[in-house]
């Protein structure tokens, strides 16, 4: 059998950009550091398409036994067609040193059809080119498709109850633009084999392409030189603008904040593929301008659903009246929006909530203070650093969002030592956001 030379990925690495895949290939070494939030977004994929199989019963897997040995799983492939199984799971093919694999093959009344299941809510563009590139292998390695199909997850499907795997997912047939792409996969195919046997560094400017449609792994390499440009902007606050708006703010002020994670696959009843769930808050009160603030906090067990124990907690916390000050309104609103919808019996109480609602953000996305060391963004962790030094996330073991939500998915994993730590860390990193409202709010009315 023909070693290969370009695989799915690889291919795809080419077409974004050459000198990604002549990286991958021959400075690997160079790779930007691998990120928690990454391995599991792809272990999340991994989980999806084992579930997916379930769509297509009785399967038998070509799987190889690791990542180097899909030469293997190119003779299983064989081997069960030869066979006539009717479904296979993970079919590979390697046509003159192109080497790709399908999730399922599926042979109906003597016609092969195609399914290659994807961890989102619609087919994108990546799909096609991706797929394109199997078509043209499975096909040439005498395996005539009927069809070629992406298998996504249905963002409409409500989880009440078991996963009812028919209603989970939806598919969509691409196979007239995967036809139509046949001659521009056979010429790139050809561009790139040659270019791996040059083993000559393309020359190519960083640009957008780095980061579309995916983000390429040695950014920090050609990158590192680049001196991103500072805005030349002179310091700029507008005084009377920041006390007008702070002005309609009513004490007690309730400074708040949530986490959230995003499972792929709905894990709890009255949610949906992808619904951003909360587990966690922190609210910072003041009930008058020289009062002491206090703190409160809640974070789910990482076991059961959050939302009803998490709504009922916060409910409790924001009776009454006062401004509820968060930064940037429109995802905490939504959240609370959903919630309502989820569980009704609290909707009336939510939306007294949404009318109390201000976004401390404001003054700083329309530039009523605007200092050049935000380097044009409004983001808490680009403003905070500059206005208030003292407080550092970098002093945190969890420093951000995504970090955050990992690892509350995960603690069902761990012991209970190890679950306790992670739910001090989890503790700590929120209580911050809310503690910066705080501190940057004070910074606001100090220049009154």
């Amino acid at each position: 059998m023909v070693k290969h030379i370009l695989s799915k990925s690889t291919f795809m690495y080419g077409c974004q950009c050459p000198k990604r895949l002549y990286m991958h290939k021959f400075k690997r070494d160079l790779r930007n550091p691998e990120e928690e939030e990454q391995t599991s977004i792809f272990a999340a994929g991994t989980n999806i398409g084992l579930l997916a199989r379930e769509l297509f019963p009785g399967g038998v897997s070509a799987e190889p036994p690791d990542p180097f040995s899909y030469h293997i799983a190119v003779e299983k492939t064989a081997k069960f067609i030869e066979q006539q199984h009717s479904v296979i799971y993970e079919a590979a093919f390697n046509f003159e040193g192109v080497l790709c694999a399908i999730d399922v093959l599926v042979n109906k009344g003597g016609k092969w059809y195609a399914f290659e299941v994807k961890g989102s809510t619609k087919v994108k563009e990546p799909f096609i080119l991706d797929a394109s590139l199997q078509h043209y292998v499975i096909s040439n390695c005498g395996v005539p498709l009927e069809d070629i199909s992406i298998v996504f997850l249905n963002n409409q499907y409500i989880r009440i109850g078991d996963l009812e795997i028919q209603k989970l997912f939806a598919n969509q047939s691409i196979n007239e633009q995967v036809v139509a792409n046949k001659n521009f996969v056979a010429g790139k195919i050809a561009e790139l084999k040659q270019l791996l046997k040059d083993k000559q560094e393309p020359i190519i400017d960083i640009g957008d392409h780095c980061f579309k449609p995916y983000e390429c792994d040695f950014t920090g390499h050609c990158w590192a030189n680049f001196q991103q440009e500072v805005s030349t902007s002179e310091e700029y606050v507008n005084i009377e603008s920041i006390q007008t708006f702070l002005d309609e703010w009513e004490y007690p002020l309730c400074f708040f904040d949530f986490e959230t994670i995003m499972p792929a696959v709905p894990e709890f009843d009255h949610s949906r593929p992808y619904q951003q769930i909360p587990f966690q808050y922190s609210l910072h009160t003041q009930d008058t301008k020289n009062s002491e603030i206090k703190h409160v906090e809640f974070l789910g067990d990482g076991l059961t659903d959050p939302r009803e124990a998490l709504i009922i907690s916060l409910l409790q916390q924001l009776k009454g009246h006062g401004s509820i000050v968060v930064w940037n309104k429109t995802f905490e609103m939504t959240r609370l929006r959903e919630i309502a919808r989820d569980f009704p019996k609290y909707a009336d109480e939510i939306q007294h909530v949404l009318e109390r609602v201000v976004d401390l953000m404001v003054p700083f996305r329309r530039k009523w203070y605007y200092l050049p060391e935000f380097n044009d963004s409004y983001s808490l962790k680009a403003v905070l650093p500059v206005l208030v030094p003292e407080l550092s996330y970098g002093d945190l073991t969890i420093q951000e969002g995504g970090t955050a939500s990992l690892i509350y998915s995960q603690l069902k994993l761990h012991t209970p030592e190890v679950q306790s730590q992670h739910r001090e860390h989890l503790l700590e990193y929120c209580k911050l956001d809310t503690l910066a409202m705080v501190e940057i709010y004070r910074k606001l009315t100090s220049n009154k």
